[in-house]
């Protein structure tokens, strides 16, 4: 059972939709904290994840505006090219700053300003991708004392993200996608 925690930070790329769409249906619906997922997705295309991933979530699911406060019981997404930072005071910040390993929103800078703001109340998640993103992220989040994830590489589609994270920190847990899902429905 997951006790005592106050966010959950999920990052992932090529592959991870399948396994996001998973976690969103079984999410439990009375859980009391945000759920907050950095997805690589293409720049340009700016609707159609929130309606697809919203068709399937147990959680209202939205993307946040600059200076929106951050919820319990809602799923967050990043929004197309823009980096989702959490501010230490509750709220989230986008920012157009560059890229980071070719990416925006970087899962690093997600997971880095979230560590800052829930220390060892964060659950920090790594699932399928395409490039080391995330792996900084997570063992900074893992320094500051959050409970780390990654999908099992052997699962994942793409491996290499899961991969990076498991070679730059000591990762808590490697799961694959139904026990990630069977761990998080434990969240009191």
């Amino acid at each position: 059972m997951l006790t005592g925690y106050k966010a959950i930070v999920i990052g992932g790329s090529a592959g991870s939709f399948p396994v996001v769409m998973k976690i969103l249906n079984n999410i439990p619906k009375n859980i009391n904290m945000p759920v907050i997922f950095c997805l690589h997705r293409l720049k340009h295309v700016r609707h159609g994840i929130v309606e697809a991933l919203s068709t399937k979530s147990a959680i209202p699911v939205i993307e946040p505006n600059d200076k929106d406060q951050v919820k319990n019981g809602i799923a967050y997404i990043a929004p197309a090219n823009y980096h989702l930072l959490i501010e230490p005071s509750g709220a989230f910040a986008l920012s157009t700053d560059d890229m980071i390993k070719y990416s925006r929103p970087s899962i690093d800078l997600t997971f880095e300003t979230a560590s800052y703001t829930y220390r060892d109340k964060l659950i920090a998640i790594i699932l399928s991708g395409a490039n080391s993103d995330g792996a900084n992220g997570i063992r900074i989040a893992k320094n500051r004392g959050a409970l780390t994830i990654v999908q099992h590489p052997d699962e994942a589609t793409i491996k290499m993200m899961p991969e990076a994270a498991l070679k730059a920190t000591p990762i808590d847990k490697s799961l694959i996608s139904d026990e990630i899902v069977n761990l998080l429905k434990t969240i009191q």
